[in-house]
């Protein structure tokens, strides 16, 4: 796999684009600049210093937004029968788009709700509820946030960048730009399972014919687990290598559109679109690209990376290692399920990480004592 390196201007010194550039390199690079490389993105000192500054304002908690695939039905009824956040989260989202979210929520069909243009908002809806309840409560302002895909908004919601009734109207029209953005059947998406992302990087590369056949590994989740996309021949193409390879599984996804790659342009454009008619506020709190793995607070810098992000891959592994070197210790999954807990095992097991969908799970996560932060 490519390395991404961070061109340190001013000056020959390289690091590598997922470090965190905390207090300690602030104390010896002073006025240094920093590019993240392909991304384009520069991330000044003075914003590092404002992202080191929050890590010691609000201890070492860290934020995971998840994704696409962690809806069920029935999702969040036992909390929302103790905590009137939630119906409420739920009705400002269904009047900002049409649609009732919890209805959909909790009673589905299962075909409907995985829709992508339902799904998105579904999502959001839920994570920014329990947020909302993890405040409400009393519970520690996290440090440092990240999403998954389309976690990302979740997160920038919980940051005050993204209003959310904005931000619900944006991720419905995401889904629907990116579905529409290719023919059912053109693309395809699978798992892959127990190789290293050099060797899946390698494997799609050989099957990518031209930019009419593609296939790229597009989520890096965890080490071992990686997800490739692309048109639905190549995909196959490079899913028998990579068996053949010595992968342990490979396991094609249920979804006709292959998120997070260069046929995804089309939704890319959409989303930028809409972006311009949306009021986006500097981050109050750093939130982690999936783009660039980089924390951001810069409203300018996190349009552009939503964009980005849609075409992608998401370097969620990275995502997680930069939050620990922020300082974080523990991570509270806000949304609904269990996967970004499942992957955060794989990626460190010496955190802790806190799925709180359910009252009880709520509860102990909030009870956790928080561990003071070393300045």
């Amino acid at each position: 796999m490519q390395t991404d390196f961070t061109e340190v201007k001013r000056s020959s010194i390289q690091v590598p684009t997922t470090d965190c550039l905390g207090r300690a390199i602030l104390r010896v690079l002073p006025k240094l600049e920093f590019s993240s490389g392909p991304g384009g993105v520069s991330v000044s000192q003075i914003e590092l210093k404002q992202q080191a500054t929050s890590v010691a304002k609000h201890g070492h908690t860290g934020f995971l937004f998840p994704g696409q695939g962690s809806q069920y039905l029935g999702m969040l009824s036992d909390i929302a029968s103790e905590e009137a956040v939630i119906s409420d989260t739920f009705a400002e989202g269904s009047d900002a788009v049409s649609l009732d979210l919890w209805s959909l929520a909790q009673n589905g069909p299962a075909e409907s709700q995985a829709l992508t243009e339902n799904t998105q908002p579904l999502i959001l809806a839920a994570s920014v509820a329990l947020y909302r309840l993890w405040l409400q409560r009393g519970g520690q302002v996290p440090s440092v946030l990240a999403g998954h895909s389309l976690g990302e908004f979740s997160a920038l919601v919980a940051a005050e960048s993204l209003a959310f009734r904005d931000a619900v109207k944006i991720v419905r029209l995401r889904g629907q730009a990116m579905q529409a953005a290719v023919p059912v059947g053109t693309g395809a998406m699978a798992a892959v399972l127990g190789l290293p992302d050099e060797t899946i990087n390698t494997i799609c590369a050989d099957a990518s014919v031209d930019g009419n056949t593609q296939v790229l590994a597009v989520n890096f989740n965890s080490p071992g687990q990686v997800v490739i996309a692309g048109h639905a021949g190549a995909v196959g193409h490079a899913s028998v290598a990579l068996k053949e390879a010595g992968a342990k599984r490979v396991l094609p996804l249920p979804v006709s559109a292959p998120f997070h790659t260069p046929l995804m342009q089309p939704a890319a454009a959409a989303l930028n679109e809409a972006l311009e008619h949306v009021e986006l506020a500097d981050a109050q709190i750093p939130v982690i690209s999936n783009v660039n793995a980089r924390p951001h607070t810069d409203s300018t810098t996190i349009a552009q990376l939503l964009v980005q992000q849609v075409v992608a891959p998401v370097q969620w592994t990275s995502c997680v290692e930069t939050m620990i070197e922020m300082g974080c210790a523990d991570f509270v999954e806000c949304g609904p399920g269990r996967v970004l807990s499942g992957l955060m095992r794989r990626i460190d097991r010496s955190t802790s990480c806190y799925a709180i969908e359910s009252p009880t799970a709520f509860s102990e996560a909030l009870n956790q004592p928080s561990e003071v932060p070393i300045v």
